[in-house]
């Protein structure tokens, strides 16, 4: 008989292989794709731009259904539906005969995306390991932070050789192939399953949920998401408002994913020696304060560059944040549930990070005051936390 530890390990070994796959096809391949789209369709790179967003608002929408069905049934079967749905959108995405049908696909991918994206996986995660959580949940965000690593590459490669619809339907193959039979087969984990009816803690999750605390901290954490994110993925623009040519921009930007590495492998030591309130408030603070700076520091580009890679590391840390804020405070009951409308508002953060930074920084005159703008948002966000 296999011993219940090991079948945790062989989950979370699947789970890491999964994130990668399910991160890097659903969507780190689209910023990689979207010229070749727009100079194939013809659709303006703001509507093509505007699909890949309304996927991932209708994933946050769906994340809090992924997570009540986790808590009821487990991952298993929830993640493996969401695999199948995410290989089928990408189908759909590359067979799109008009703009209306391609944000239609991207809608069906946000599905997939709330069903095999971090949340699940740190639903599935919290409910096997418990009080031992923090160490699997650093892996797992540690193992997917190559993602784009893996699938920028990938995917330039294929749309080198191949059309952008023949590339995503390539990269359905291996969603399908991949992360259909991992999560199938080693998701099945014993799952406590929800509690009935009448246990109570239906009630014990509706009033957490309507807490003002918690509403206050889903807020701290989205705004904190968007100030970061937006920042890190815009870094391009203020190289280049720096005098740094494109090459060395994007040298800049790739370099962000090693400091989000770093951050989430300092994250450990730094929760034990901190309470929840003051870690959200230290990253979040910090983080804002390294974007603040980066946008006031002049040059030279190296400097830049590096102030801008430990601001990727709070971002990291960012990630792990989101994965224990709830379980921290709230403990594990309902887990799923709690968390996916926990997510939620950061999902859509997260989402319109990319637009939301470059008009910010059209607002206010340019990309080093944007990211002062930006970094006094994750700021306040840092100080709200600490209150609450």
């Amino acid at each position: 008989m296999v011993r219940v530890p090991d079948v945790r390990g062989r989950g979370l070994a699947a789970l890491c292989v999964t994130e990668i796959v399910s991160w890097g096809a659903l969507y780190y391949a689209f910023p990689v794709l979207l010229g070749p789209i727009t100079a194939d369709t013809g659709w303006s790179a703001t509507a093509t731009v505007g699909a890949f967003s309304f996927g991932a608002i209708v994933s946050a929408v769906a994340g809090v259904a992924v997570g009540r069905l986790i808590d009821r049934y487990g991952p298993r079967p929830v993640m493996t539906a969401g695999s199948v749905i995410g290989a089928l959108s990408l189908v759909g995405v590359a067979s799109s005969p008009s703009l209306p049908w391609f944000y239609l696909a991207w809608a069906v991918a946000g599905v997939g995306q709330a069903a095999t994206f971090y949340p699940p996986a740190f639903a599935a995660i919290t409910g096997w390991f418990g009080e031992d959580r923090l160490r699997p949940l650093t892996t797992v965000t540690l193992v997917a932070g190559f993602a784009s690593t893996v699938f920028a590459p990938l995917t330039a490669l294929l749309v080198e050789n191949l059309s952008w619809r023949v590339s995503y339907l390539v990269l359905a193959v291996i969603v399908a192939v991949v992360t259909v039979p991992l999560h199938g087969v080693f998701l099945g984990v014993p799952w406590r399953g929800r509690p009935p009816p009448d246990s109570g803690a239906d009630e014990a999750a509706r009033t957490v949920i309507r807490s003002g605390r918690f509403v206050a901290l889903a807020a701290v954490m989205a705004l904190a998401g968007f100030g970061l994110y937006a920042a890190t993925i815009n870094l391009v623009g203020l190289l280049v408002a720096r005098g740094a040519s494109l090459g060395l921009a994007s040298l800049g930007l790739g370099l962000i994913g090693a400091g989000q590495v770093g951050g989430r492998l300092f994250f450990a030591p730094l929760s034990r020696r901190t309470s929840p309130a003051t870690r959200i408030g230290i990253v979040v603070g910090v983080g804002g304060l390294l974007v603040v700076a980066a946008g006031l520091t002049p040059g030279p580009v190296a400097l830049v560059i590096a102030i801008a890679v430990l601001a990727g590391a709070c971002r990291g840390m960012h990630t792990l944040l989101q994965a224990s804020a709830v379980s921290d405070r709230w403990g594990t009951g309902s887990f799923g549930r709690v968390n996916g409308v926990f997510s939620a508002p950061t999902t859509v953060g997260v989402a319109l990070a990319p637009a939301g930074g470059v008009l910010v920084a059209e607002l206010v005159g340019g990309f080093p005051v944007g990211y002062v703008v930006l970094g006094c948002l994750a700021v306040t966000a840092g100080l709200v936390a600490l209150r609450v």
